[in-house]
């Protein structure tokens, strides 16, 4: 769901089948627009889905897998610039026919990083991670040694990998895949300064000038809170240094999941994964809001973005009968963010509406009371500049008492 400032929710989307998930559910650029995309499909520790990508109107405009036979994961679903999607994949291997070092008993979970064109379906790159790390790298049993977690790009020859279970995060060249270094884990090419380790990390981000954003999970075993972390970057001297650290005075842990995104301002928005929090820092740590929801539910990431919604289906209307001919309204139109206010109309029928009254927008769902003897009512949509947005269709309060 979409939620505005205040935590009213803008939009939302039931999936049809309760055994799906909807995972990584964010705004992203494709083809110069700004759309909203998501992974959808069945997640038993990793995913096996779809990506989906729909336009400011809420219409589908992609929808694909993952490339050469795989099934999709939720982890990873990045638009690039060039308009291609860098997705996850986990596939079994069994692991007497590993390709890199010791042979085990049962299966490991192959890592895969794929570029897709998001047009065509074709695969332009793939890279496996029993082709570049050792099981030994990791923390855990081998079954899910790597647990590929996020992928970003670096720059444009290079994309950035992040394993949570060797607590390492990976350079690798965009064409052959190769490792060019490790931040942090058991090999890391990297001298860690004071604060820079992380564990069971996720969602690791480059951006300029050699920062790099990870948002650390921590070692439940060992009490350790979790944390957005900023760390610099120093490819010459092969430094690490801690710039900044984002934690919530209620020392949160959150075990899995859990994303930073830099804003524009320079603000920080972390979403805590598996603790049901979402924080706002200032560049500085400080926090500046927090919202909670119930702990039934999870949020694999969280993020802000600025989002205009057009929804080409109608408002929608439902009305009360009350005492002393006292009708109460409740208007909402899923999606829609221009929406200022809400005329009332009323009339004799459906095509003989004329206005009644007007109410302030007041959330998903505002409620408007009113007192008429028309036996129709309707609902007109209108901007902050005064045009019609969208109108409901009339209904006969009969119908409705």
């Amino acid at each position: 769901m979409i939620l505005d400032n205040d935590g009213q929710p803008v939009w939302l989307r039931l999936l049809q089948n309760e055994d799906m998930d909807v995972m990584n559910f964010r705004a992203q650029t494709y083809k110069g627009e700004t759309v909203i995309t998501w992974w959808e499909g069945y997640h038993t520790g990793y995913g096996q889905g779809e990506y989906v990508i729909l336009d400011h109107s809420y219409r589908e405009l992609a929808r694909f897998g993952a490339g050469n036979g795989y099934e999709g994961d939720h982890h990873e679903f990045l638009i690039t610039p060039e308009d291609t999607a860098l997705i996850t994949i986990y596939n079994k291997i069994p692991g007497d026919s590993l390709p890199v070092g010791d042979l085990v008993a049962g299966n490991v979970l192959d890592g895969i990083a794929q570029e897709i064109d998001i047009e065509t379906g074709e695969v332009l790159f793939e890279w496996h991670s029993l082709d570049h790390v050792p099981l030994d790298e990791s923390f855990i049993k081998p079954y899910d040694y790597f647990h590929i977690n996020s992928i970003d790009v670096f720059d444009e020859d290079h994309l950035l990998v992040s394993s949570r279970t060797t607590w390492t995060v990976y350079k690798i060249v965009r064409k052959t895949g190769e490792i060019v270094w490790r931040l942090g884990g058991k090999k890391s090419n990297f001298e860690m300064g004071p604060g820079t380790d992380f564990a069971f990390q996720h969602d690791a981000r480059s951006h300029p000038d050699g920062i790099i954003t990870i948002f650390s999970n921590g070692s439940t075993n060992k009490g350790e809170r979790s944390r957005g972390i900023e760390i610099k970057i120093n490819e010459d001297a092969m430094t690490a240094t801690l710039l900044r650290e984002y934690t919530d005075p209620e020392e949160l842990r959150s075990p899995t999941q859990g994303n930073v995104q830099v804003l524009p301002n320079g603000n920080v928005f972390v979403g805590w994964g598996s603790a049901p929090v979402l924080s706002e820092f200032d560049h500085d740590g400080e926090l500046l809001f927090s919202a909670a929801f119930p702990t039934e539910g999870e949020s694999y990431r969280a993020f802000r973005f600025p989002w205009s919604g057009q929804p080409t289906d109608d408002p929608m209307i439902a009305a009360e009968m009350g005492p002393e001919d006292q009708v109460k309204i409740y208007a909402s139109w899923n999606g829609a963010t221009q929406v200022a206010t809400w005329q009332v109309l009323a009339g004799s029928g459906p095509e003989e509406l004329e206005s009644l009254a007007l109410a302030p927008k007041k959330g998903f769902e505002t409620v408007i009371t009113v007192h008429t003897t028309e036996p129709y009512v309707g609902l007109q949509a209108i901007n902050a500049s005064g045009k019609v947005l969208g109108t409901t269709k009339a209904i006969k309060l009969e119908d409705n008492a």
